[in-house]
C-alpha cells in the first residue's frame, strides 16, 4: 500500500511541476513556447542511471558505470537550470523568453527533478513489485 502512496504522490508533483511548465509557456504575457523543450530534459535525466543499473556490475556502490551515470545526470540537470537563464538573457533588445516565464520554468525544473529523484528512492529496491502497476 506504501508503493500506491508513492506512486500517487510522484504523479501529483509531477503533474504541479508539469503545471508550471506549462504556464510558462502559455501565459498571455510570455505567450512564447521556447520553455516547452525543458520536457526533452526531464525525459533525458533518468536514461544514464537506468542503463548505469542495468549494466553495473552491481558489487558496490562506486563502480565508474555508475559514477559516469550520475556526472552525465548531472550535466542534464544542470544544462535545464542554465538553458532558460540564457534564453532570458540572449539578446537584451528582444529576449527569447521573459525574466518570469524563465523562474517558473526553473520552479518547474526543481519540482520535476525531485519527483524524478523521489522515484528512484521510493522504487529503488530490486526486490520491487511490478505488476503492481
Amino acid at each position: 500500500m506504501a508503493g500506491i502512496r508513492a506512486l500517487i504522490g510522484l504523479a501529483f508533483s509531477g503533474s504541479i511541476g508539469m503545471t508550471f511548465l506549462v504556464l510558462a509557456c502559455a501565459l498571455p504575457q510570455y505567450s512564447n513556447w521556447w520553455p516547452f523543450f525543458m520536457v526533452a530534459f526531464y525525459l533525458l535525466a533518468p536514461f544514464p542511471v537506468v542503463i548505469s543499473r542495468r549494466y553495473g556490475d552491481g558489487t558496490g556502490n562506486t563502480n565508474p558505470c555508475r559514477e559516469i551515470a550520475l556526472f552525465i545526470t548531472a550535466v542534464i540537470v544542470v544544462s535545464a537550470f542554465g538553458l532558460p537563464i540564457i534564453l532570458a538573457r540572449a539578446p537584451e533588445l528582444t529576449p527569447v523568453i521573459m525574466w518570469g516565464s524563465a523562474g517558473l520554468v526553473i520552479t518547474a525544473n526543481i519540482i520535476v527533478f525531485l519527483t524524478i529523484l523521489g522515484f528512484f528512492i521510493a522504487f529503488d529496491n530490486d526486490d520491487v513489485d511490478y505488476s503492481m502497476w
